[in-house]
């Protein structure tokens, strides 16, 4: 290949080409002004074309290095590209999984050994993300996400719903709790961005609860502030169940509310599946299947 420029060159000029300074694309690119111009002198006498028109220590791209300009950059990021994909790309045996901080933090990790547990070989990765990105793309098997199950260009599949519970920590005011849902009102509660308007109605107060105080936009954060006492708050059940199995938190009231968006395991489509996936599938749903029976199970046990 030796009709290609080094890739040093070509990437000073772009970068010269795009932001119209050697000094700006020296400091881009972190290197010297003399740097810079060294590499688009051995790009100019390698295809023995003048790109830039010099005034002084100035330079203005000429109409030659213009178009080679835009297709140096085609090119320069289909490199990227594929330099992305290959660091993306999943191992043998590997399995990439990517779901909502809170969601992995409270419901799967928890549960994650045992999957470990029973396939040792199977290396995971989890990315945790609030943003909705393309699965194939971003070299991802696996995504749980909330919302409505039609995210384009990719096959989903139910889980389960959830639903909001009352919930503080035991020492909170002193150890004495509010245990009507007027007392509950009138406590100090970290407000999240749940409505509180669907549980009022099925607890049968007049009139709404609106956010005022502290307002937290993370359910992580919001958890661990009630579970130092700080306050109470109104939060998935998937998300703090195990903390009020293991006595760290108290659900208040038998009153919830249902919350409007279930959780789906997402995979891309077209694609062929996974030894991998298939396992994890399999796996997740025998912890579906439990989790639904521990929910069952407290329903049950509520007056």
């Amino acid at each position: 290949m030796s009709d290609f420029p080094p890739i040093a060159s070509l990437r000073s000029f772009e970068a010269v080409a795009r932001l119209g300074s050697v000094t700006l694309a020296a400091k881009e690119l972190h290197v010297t002004h003399s740097a810079i111009s060294q590499q688009i002198k051995v790009l100019e006498d390698m295809v023995g074309v003048k790109l830039f028109i010099r005034h002084g220590r100035g330079v203005q791209i000429n109409e030659e290095g213009r178009l080679y300009a835009l297709q140096v950059r085609e090119a320069l990021n289909h490199i990227a590209d594929a330099t992305r994909l290959v660091q993306v790309k999943p191992r043998k045996q590997e399995l990439t999984l990517s779901m909502v901080p809170s969601f992995g933090c409270h419901w799967l990790l928890p549960r994650l050994e045992r999957f470990r547990a029973k396939y040792p070989l199977i290396t995971l990765r989890i990315q945790a993300s609030l943003t909705v990105t393309s699965l194939q793309q971003e070299g991802i098997d696996i995504a749980i996400r909330m919302g409505r199950g039609n995210w384009e260009g990719s096959e989903s599949r139910y889980l389960f719903s959830d639903e909001l519970i009352v919930v503080a920590a035991p020492g909170y005011n002193g150890g004495v709790l509010p245990a009507t849902p007027v007392e509950i009102a009138k406590s100090q509660i970290i407000f999240s961005m749940e409505s509180w308007k669907a549980w009022c109605v099925n607890a049968g107060l007049e009139k709404e609860i609106v956010p005022g105080g502290l307002c937290i936009n993370d359910s992580n954060l919001i958890i661990e502030t009630v579970r130092l006492g700080k306050g109470i708050a109104l939060e998935r059940r998937s998300l703090v169940q195990d903390a009020i199995t293991r006595g760290e938190l108290v659900q208040l009231t038998p009153f919830t509310a249902p919350y409007p968006w279930p959780y789906w395991l997402v995979t891309s489509q077209p694609k062929e599946e996974k030894p991998e996936v298939a396992l994890f599938v399999a796996w997740l749903d025998e912890e579906v299947a439990a989790w639904r029976r521990v929910v069952s199970a407290v329903e049950s046990n509520q007056p």
